[in-house]
């Protein structure tokens, strides 16, 4: 059936929903409790206070809504904006877009500043706008942080410095979420008035959590302001802040132990950490694609994202059908190319609870056991892209082995084309003992040079998985053991 996905677990890596560690799931593994009782206004205010830690603000007031991104979207706008008010929002990709769709249903004049899709927002074009507006007609620019249809990440800190040079009063309403939490935010230095994310991203619980945090500016304005709004209303949670119970209506019990849970180990390893770990493994991954001989969606490295990568297929190729493919016999789900760039790109996703490379090596037979799931995950890409019918090549550009169904080549009598990866050069970073094995491979490769190799893609895939072990090496993760291809 179309349907059913290929057996073993579910190895998830869409840009959010993420997977949920082990410590979140058996603590949101209980029964309802009552709200009012002292316990959940006690663990509440404990993580009001720890929520304004993964913004970076020690003056913002966070809000937990039980919704997701898209209520989160609503909320910042109507407590801070009247209807009518102008916008100046950023069009670059398919969420950008829905929430620009959402600011005019609401009834906002919304000026809308396109970009290419795979380019960051036009800092120009807001530059132009900011500095004809003597009048401060503009009262808000909102702007995504991270957008994950096409993997492009904006420069918050170059938005606030237009306002601030043009000295204009427009609040700066950001969507976070699939940065905050992985990506470098800091609200109160670069001057966001409304940073928003979701529970089901960086933070690694199941979606249901729409997590708001207003500055003082933006609470002045919600005073003001004359949109309508009800369940996402500030001054009701305002209200109960101070009378000490924190819940206007019912919370999930459940989603709030695990977002102490989440917290916890956030903190545990250290939010500066985390984003080294997502930038670590962003790198790999667009390192791995282009050793795949594909491009990034992305077109400017300044704009690359650390957690999601948008790899363009060639036009030949329906990406629809890699996703697919990954799914069907891998068990594996990636990101699927929305609107614009539906059918020409797929998306890995590598933020949330995701290790670095932790591997072991028998030394009886120098065997792998086992590997990142991000290296898990690159290889079955390679893997599902492979035997989708997507030519494998080196990334230089060197024919790989061959595609399915493409003529077999005679080379000495023998028919078929050699396997090769030609991947950056780390080996020195690595054992001695492992070059040493790795100058004997090459020996052996030279003797069975004209080997046929089989068009199912195991053996592409095995060598796959030491390209991406090579690249995290030289992105500076330290193996515990050396690595031998031999088991690979």
């Amino acid at each position: 059936m179309d349907y059913m996905n290929g057996p073993g677990r579910n190895h998830l890596f869409v840009p959010g929903p993420v997977n949920i560690p082990d410590q979140v799931i058996r603590a949101m593994s209980r029964q309802n409790e009552d709200y009012r009782s002292p316990a959940i206004p006690a663990l509440t205010k404990t993580l009001l206070e720890d929520v304004k830690k993964i913004f970076k603000t020690t003056t913002g007031t966070p809000f937990l809504f039980p919704t997701t991104g898209t209520g989160a979207w609503e909320s910042a706008l109507t407590n801070t904006l009247s209807p009518g008010d102008r916008i100046v929002s950023f069009s670059l990709g398919q969420f950008s877009l829905l929430w620009i769709d959402q600011q005019q249903r609401l009834g906002f004049s919304v000026d809308v500043v396109e970009s290419d899709w795979g380019y960051g927002a036009d800092l120009g074009a807001l530059e132009s706008k900011l500095r004809t507006d003597s009048q401060h007609t503009i009262k808000a620019i909102c702007i995504v942080h991270n957008e994950t249809a096409t993997g492009v990440t904006n420069d918050l800190h170059a938005v606030r410095k237009l306002l601030d040079a043009y000295r204009h009063p427009a609040l700066l309403l950001v969507d976070g979420v699939s940065s905050i939490c992985a990506l470098d935010f800091r609200m109160d230095e670069w001057g966001v008035d409304v940073a928003l994310t979701g529970s089901q991203k960086a933070l690694s619980l199941p979606t249901g959590l729409g997590i708001v945090c207003a500055s003082p500016k933006a609470l002045e304005a919600a005073k003001t302001a004359k949109s309508v709004r009800v369940f996402f209303d500030w001054k009701d949670y305002l209200k109960f802040y101070k009378m000490g119970t924190y819940w206007p209506y019912t919370p999930s019990i459940q989603l709030l132990y695990g977002l102490r849970a989440g917290l916890d180990l956030l903190f545990e390893e250290g939010l500066d950490n985390v984003i080294k770990r997502h930038t670590r493994l962003g790198t790999a991954t667009r390192l791995a694609v282009a050793a795949w001989g594909l491009k990034n969606c992305t077109a400017k490295e300044e704009n690359f994202s650390d957690t999601v990568t948008a790899v363009v297929v060639p036009p030949y190729i329906d990406s629809s059908e890699i996703v697919k493919h990954a799914w069907k016999r891998y068990n594996l789900s990636l990101g699927l190319g929305l609107n614009k760039v539906a059918g020409k790109v797929f998306r890995i996703g590598h933020l949330g609870h995701l290790n670095e490379v932790r591997t072991h090596a028998r030394r009886r037979r120098n065997r792998l056991r086992s590997a990142s799931p991000m290296t898990n995950a690159c290889f079955a890409v390679f893997a599902a892209a492979a035997t989708s019918g997507l030519p494998r090549r080196g990334g230089d550009g060197a024919q790989g082995h061959r595609v399915p169904g493409e003529a077999r080549q005679r080379r000495g009598g023998r028919r078929g084309v050699p396997l090769e990866f030609h991947a950056p050069h780390p080996l020195q970073d690595l054992s001695k003992s492992h070059a040493r094995r790795q100058g004997g491979r090459e020996k052996k490769k030279k003797k069975n040079k004209h080997r046929t190799v089989p068009c199912s893609g195991s053996r592409a895939c095995r060598r796959s998985t030491l390209l991406v072990l090579v690249i995290l090496s030289v992105c500076k993760v330290n193996f515990h053991t050396p690595i031998c291809a031999k088991g690979v």
